[in-house]
């Protein structure tokens, strides 16, 4: 499991660790993993042309210790320093007895644009705002520059605990981060800025609970649902599908294929779109009497393709079994009920859906997805699910948000979410917490999006016959 901490975390554990070791360790550990990366980058350093980017501060010293460590093995480097007053004496020391050189500020987007790599040393962790105007030229230089990028500790100009990005900011083909990931490095747009990404242990010692955690292989291996030898289809549990209408029959069928492709051993369908159904997935236990005569089930998945029908939506929220609720389902739901239920609720909105129940603008939300995600896990009192460029799940208890590895830009397209939601119910009916549910439905939507897209565009059923693969991918 990958995780990722505060800068405050990250600024204390630094401090404990620098009490115990002599002056400038940390730092030389720091700038001997960044020099390795830029080297396995560079390919060959002897001969290579390097520019640092300078700011002030530690994330500068990094760069020109690493830069120091590049020139004596061949490399010409040149440091284009945006504060000279205000640089790491030592580290500019090093550098220059290295046979590295400084070069004056107003010479640098030359300079950048002619290197095989720069590494931004701008601005540290604890930059916020965006990038300042002086150091504008150079981002835009870095980003014209044929030479590789290579951003210490964080693309400089993003925020490291939000993924917010404000303004201009450095566009990494690398980032090479220390101690840990931040959050900026897992979350978009920031995520976007940061390119690859290399962590050097630099021996931090931190607390056992992140700020995020991003689920691996066998982190979701361990969670899903495996039949024993006297397992049968009830006790491996049933889902109960609440979806589509006259309008949208499709989402009741795509719903439907996610769900019986996430490990419950049967699936309920109840709904006006019940012969669409059948005819696709004749193993689908149809009814038409309403949720409270479908028969038991250990969870419901209701909302996609609903219509208006928020009959259906208040029946299933009555249930006290747990329940996700997606797309219609999330306008017509009532929050007071959501808050006030006692089995776990799994909501699953996009940027938009997630907009409108927060009563703000889209934008707001994609700018500021970690903030969204808590607001409304604490609003509704609900395990979220915020679906995305960087899906995230945030449960009301607090505690580490999970953010998504895997996925696709293919997956944006018409019915994949409803895939999602079966998906993700199926996995709460067969005992999952609403957080694994969601965490490890999303992991698997995500690989089979990769797997079945390949490069090429899809459509949500592909996603759904790519489930299993993925799942015996995760399984090994």
């Amino acid at each position: 499991m990958r995780t990722a901490y505060s800068v405050e975390t990250v600024r204390n554990a630094e401090r404990e660790l620098m009490a115990r070791l002599p002056e400038g360790a940390l730092m030389q550990r720091a700038a001997a993993g960044l020099a390795a990366a830029c080297a396995d980058l560079l390919g060959r350093v002897y001969g290579s042309r390097v520019v640092l980017l300078v700011g002030s501060g530690d994330n500068g010293g990094d760069a020109l210790y690493a830069g120091a460590r590049l020139a004596r093995r061949g490399a010409g480097v040149t440091a284009v320093l945006l504060a000279p007053e205000r640089a790491h004496a030592a580290g500019l020391a090093a550098l220059r007895r290295a046979g590295g050189r400084v070069a004056a500020a107003g010479r640098g987007e030359a300079l950048v644009e002619g290197a095989d790599l720069v590494l931004d040393g701008i601005v540290g962790i604890g930059g916020k705002g965006g990038l300042r105007p002086d150091a504008v030229p150079l981002a835009a230089a870095a980003a014209r520059s044929r030479g590789a990028v290579v951003a210490v500790d964080l693309p400089s100009g993003v925020d490291a605990d939000t993924g917010e990005v404000h303004g201009v900011a450095v566009r990494a083909d690398l980032t090479v981060t220390f101690g840990t990931h931040k959050p900026g490095l897992l979350i978009d747009p920031a995520r976007e800025y940061a390119g690859s990404v290399r962590l050097v242990d630099i021996g931090l010692e931190l607390p056992p609970e992140p700020e995020l955690e991003a689920l691996q292989h066998l982190d979701v291996a361990r969670l899903l649902p495996v039949p024993g030898a006297e397992s049968d289809k009830y006790r491996r549990g049933v889902v109960g599908i609440a979806a589509g209408s006259a309008r949208y029959p499709g989402a009741a069928v795509l719903a439907v294929s996610g769900a019986l492709r996430g490990g419950a051993g049967a699936v309920r369908y109840v709904g006006p779109a019940g012969d669409a159904v059948i005819a696709r997935f004749p193993e689908t236990l149809v009814s038409d009497q309403g949720p409270k005569q479908a028969g038991r089930v250990q969870a419901w998945v209701v909302g996609p393709g609903a219509g208006d029908d928020a009959g259906t939506v208040a029946e299933v929220l009555a249930a006290d079994v747990p329940v996700l609720i997606d797309a219609d389902g999330l306008r017509l739901a009532d929050a007071g009920v959501v808050r006030g239920r006692r089995a776990p609720t799994l909501m699953t909105p996009h940027a938009g859906e997630a907009a409108a129940l927060l009563g703000v603008d889209r934008a707001e939300v994609e700018g500021g997805r970690l903030a969204a995600v808590r607001e409304l896990a604490r609003r509704y009192g609900a395990t979220v699910l915020l679906k995305g460029s960087t899906t995230l799940v945030a449960d009301s208890g607090g505690g580490a948000v999970r953010v998504n590895p895997t996925g696709t830009g293919w997956l944006a397209t018409a019915g994949s979410g409803d895939v999602l939601s079966g998906l993700g119910g199926s996995l709460l009916a067969a005992g999952l917490s609403a957080v694994d549910a969601g965490s490890a439905g999303a992991y698997l939507h995500g690989l089979a999006g990769r797997l079945a897209a390949d490069g090429a565009p899809v459509g949500a059923h592909d996603v759904a016959e790519a489930v299993p693969e993925a799942w015996r991918n995760v399984l090994g």
